[in-house]
């Protein structure tokens, strides 16, 4: 492709929503993406070409593991999401219209409804099963805050699959196909994701993992454990980790103190010399409209996920002030002492510790000594402590944690029953008995890839794609005026050498200074850079240099060996075609 015939702009202008994320910035100002509104954008030419390629790697991996390709639609009936349960549950919002027949219509944030209603269609019999099934097709989630480019946006591409087995046995065994198929999709975008353990949240089901992508800019916190012979990750919002023991002691009586100006657990440990492990915290969430007391050991902090899990509450929120006050708690100096047990939520690490300090319920009071059971009781308790960095990994009781910020690239769920109870998905089984089927969903973010490989592969001039997700595999990069007739008839020679062996080459034949055409060919990171110029002829040839070699890093050497070069590099990379 000859740069003069293509749509081409690069800019030095970032979007306002970039907020420091490089591959916002890069994208946009090598015209990869364009932005249509907050979270929404186009694709240009360049980009396009970039996810069709993710695309397929994504399709050779899935259709490799068995998977079926379908197709379902963007706009669905807002009665299947009432019929999975999830039409006043999906969190964010679903963005919901009328069609001119006045019927409730949904903007599809994802598919397990209407694929379920496809499954249970086809499926009647065991011998239906195993059966996955998979598409690549738009979403759209209308999020509060979409960021980062196409890290996080409101319309999407999504690969999403779904598998349909007859036991656990088999819905394991579809899990680890598509985990094993979702690692070799990662490797060869050039991504090094690490699978950890992960929240289902509004998707639904038991188990689930995620595949992060470790990156300074990602919005996930990621705790892996510090020794190599464990392998144990997981997101923040999920980890699980061994809680210091607390005391054995008897029991003591009451005493109510004084401790004016006292409102914090690290003001309450000093002023009774004590470390904070021995304090009940509190902390006030609004659960499905009312305010609940939420109890704690001083030392750890609420995890709000977990919380949520732990109480079935999907509204689950700090309370206001207001909210807090009107309930009649003192903010401060509060405690479960005296309060409805349905209306309390407790962490298992604050149960079995006795003799804690906690609030009395009044202004510039506390309570020494106070113990659950005898003195307060809790309608749910759980455990609902944030793992933090130099938490004791709970897999091997041996490492701790150590904390990294990642991007989530994928994630896989194992869904059981959740939507085959509600959407009637069964079959009978080899005795005739009528059984529900058992599910799981698997979803990678088509455009966050690409957005997450520039993350993995850039500099401060650019990006530089892997090879197998690069617009072009090739920048072809003519220096000279239009009267340098060699030049000019060396790139045109050259180029066609290319073409005629398979590779893709984007040639810059615009009537620019070297200057534009280098930081152009920077900043979109094609793997190798080919110079044609007066001083590379004088030398015996063609300059030849890696896009992820230093500047300066280059050699010269003859327009057949350039071309053959190439072709070792992309046999290399396992990207020879014919």
């Amino acid at each position: 492709m000859r740069l003069s015939e293509f749509y081409f702009k690069t800019t030095r202008d970032v979007q306002t929503d970039a907020s420091g994320v490089i591959s916002h910035a890069y994208l946009s100002r090598a015209g990869f993406i364009q932005q249509v509104a907050a979270g929404i954008y186009s694709l240009t030419p360049l980009g396009l070409r970039s996810v069709r390629k993710i695309k397929s790697i994504i399709r050779d991996e899935m259709n490799a593991a068995g998977a079926l390709e379908v197709a379902m639609p963007v706009v669905q009936p807002r009665s299947i999401w009432e019929e999975s349960g999830r039409a006043d549950e999906y969190v964010p919002p679903l963005t919901s219209f009328r069609d001119q027949r006045d019927r409730d219509m949904v903007l599809a944030p994802t598919h397990e409804e209407t694929v379920s209603i496809m499954a249970r269609y086809r499926i009647s019999s065991y011998r239906d099963m195993p059966l996955n099934l998979y598409q690549i097709q738009t979403k759209f989630r209308d999020e509060e805050r979409p960021r980062g480019g196409l890290l996080r946006t409101r319309e999407f591409e999504m690969k999403d699959a779904y598998s349909f087995d007859v036991d656990e046995d088999g819905l394991d065994v579809s899990y680890e196909k598509m985990a094993h198929a979702y690692s070799a999709i990662f490797q060869r975008c050039g991504l090094n994701a690490v699978m950890v353990q992960a929240d289902s949240g509004p998707i639904g089901g038991k188990v689930s993992a995620e595949f992060v992508l470790i990156a300074d800019s990602g919005e996930d916190v990621i705790l892996l454990c510090d020794q190599e012979v464990c392998d144990y990750a997981a997101n923040v919002e999920k980890a699980e980790f061994v809680k210091s023991p607390n005391l054995v002691e008897d029991e003591l009586a009451l005493e109510r103190f004084a401790t004016p100006g006292v409102k914090t657990i690290p003001e309450l440990a000093d002023l009774e010399g004590v470390d904070s492990s021995k304090t009940a915290k509190v902390v006030f969430y609004t659960i499905r409209g009312w305010v609940h007391i939420v109890v704690i050991r001083g030392d750890y902090e609420v995890n709000e996920t977990k919380l949520r899990n732990a109480t079935g509450g999907d509204d689950v929120r700090l309370a206001s002030p207001d909210e807090v006050a009107a309930a009649g708690f003192v903010a401060g100096s509060a405690s479960a002492i005296g309060v409805e047990e349905d209306f309390v939520v407790a962490d298992d690490s604050i149960v079995d510790a006795k003799n804690v300090l906690a609030g009395a319920n009044e202004d510039g009071y506390h309570i020494r000594n106070v113990n659950y059971g005898r003195d307060w009781r809790a309608g749910i308790v759980a455990d609902i402590a944030e793992a933090a960095e130099g938490s004791k990994c709970a897999a091997c009781d041996e490492g701790k944690f150590k904390s990294a910020r990642g991007i989530e690239v994928g994630h896989i769920f194992k869904l059981g029953t959740r939507y085959s109870e509600t959407m009637d998905v069964m079959y009978d089984d080899a005795g005739g008995v009528r059984r529900e089927v058992l599910m799981g969903c698997y979803g990678i973010g088509v455009g966050r890839l690409l957005a997450a490989a520039v993350e993995a592969n850039h500099d401060d001039s650019g990006m530089m794609l892997p090879a197998a997700i690069a617009p072009f595999e090739v920048a072809l990069l003519p220096i000279g005026r239009p009267a340098d007739g060699e030049v000019h008839e060396q790139a045109a020679a050259l180029y066609n050498d290319l073409i005629d062996a398979g590779i893709e080459v984007l040639m810059d034949d615009r009537e620019e200074g070297p200057g534009v055409k280098f930081t152009d060919a920077d900043l979109i990171g094609l793997p190798v850079r080919l110079v044609v110029s007066r001083r590379s002829l004088a030398q015996g040839g063609i300059e030849f240099k890696l896009r992820s070699q230093p500047m300066g890093e280059s050699e010269v050497i003859s327009r057949r060996e350039s071309v053959e070069r190439v072709r070792g590099l992309l046999g290399k990379w396992g990207l020879v075609r014919g």
